[in-house]
């Protein structure tokens, strides 16, 4: 394989995510919504009234993150902050009536956006993607790094 070759998966898959990214941006931001603030909003409306702490584990982002995003959600009037009743400590965060109906809105940006990017794409490739991303991502999130010595020898095919 040609050098250069070596990373043309990677850099086609970062392209594609960062495209995707761009693309979903544009159209959520036309409903009012800024970047990641969509995830946290899929994410209440499949369990309401989790944690901070709980939707930073479940989105895989630091908590101030979701912190500030949660506040300027609040300030849109999508969600509402509440004392946890078994921790004083806790607040829950729950999906207002506001929310709830923004989340079609969500929905049918992300199906626009999944659209634009599997134009041209039949039945079976689309599932074919899916799995294979599915496995990228698995692999990626395994949590457990190798040495660099035994990473490097194995991307260099000396395994």
């Amino acid at each position: 394989m040609a050098k250069a070759d070596k990373t043309a998966a990677m850099t086609q898959l970062h392209s594609a995510a960062r495209l995707s990214r761009t693309a979903l941006a544009a159209r959520l931001l036309s409903h009012g919504f800024y970047a990641g603030q969509d995830q946290v909003m899929i994410a209440l409306d499949r369990e309401n009234g989790q944690t901070p702490g709980q939707l930073a584990i479940r989105l895989g982002v630091r908590p101030p993150t979701v912190t500030k995003t949660i506040n300027r959600l609040q300030t849109q009037g999508y969600v509402d902050k509440r004392a946890s009743e078994s921790d004083a400590r806790q607040a829950n965060v729950f999906l207002t009536d506001e929310g709830r109906n923004a989340i079609r809105a969500i929905e049918k940006a992300v199906r626009k956006t999944e659209k634009q990017a599997l134009k041209g794409l039949d039945k079976k490739e689309q599932k074919t993607l899916t799995k294979l991303l599915g496995r990228i991502e698995a692999n990626l999130s395994n949590g457990a790094t190798m040495p660099d010595e035994a990473e490097d020898a194995e991307v260099d095919g000396e395994e």
